[in-house]
């Protein structure tokens, strides 16, 4: 169930249903990873599960490098230009008396 607000400070309530796929895998070495997404990706969730699993292994590092700063760079670009979307520009206008 999502839950919202309205206005963002009101009294929750319940927004409706959401589809999520889940994945709990467990590597060759012993490692387990879990991983949930919206909708029915279950390529996606196995993909989170997997680096969940990956961070527990001396290939975390590899896994940083190559997959978690990226998305973490895109993650951050992204916001910068939603906010930049919403940049209001003042200016005060001076009047010719004193």
């Amino acid at each position: 169930m999502v839950r919202g607000r309205a206005g963002g400070t009101g009294e929750p309530f319940n927004l409706g249903e959401m589809t999520t796929t889940r994945c709990t895998l467990r590597l060759a070495t012993g490692e387990v990873g879990h991983g949930w997404t919206a909708g029915r990706d279950a390529v996606k969730a196995r993909t989170v599960a997997l680096c969940d699993a990956l961070a527990g292994t001396p290939a975390a590092e590899a896994l940083e490098t190559a997959v978690l700063a990226p998305l973490r760079a895109e993650t951050e670009d992204a916001a910068e230009a939603r906010a930049a979307a919403t940049k209001v520009e003042f200016f005060t206008l001076v009047r010719g008396e004193s």
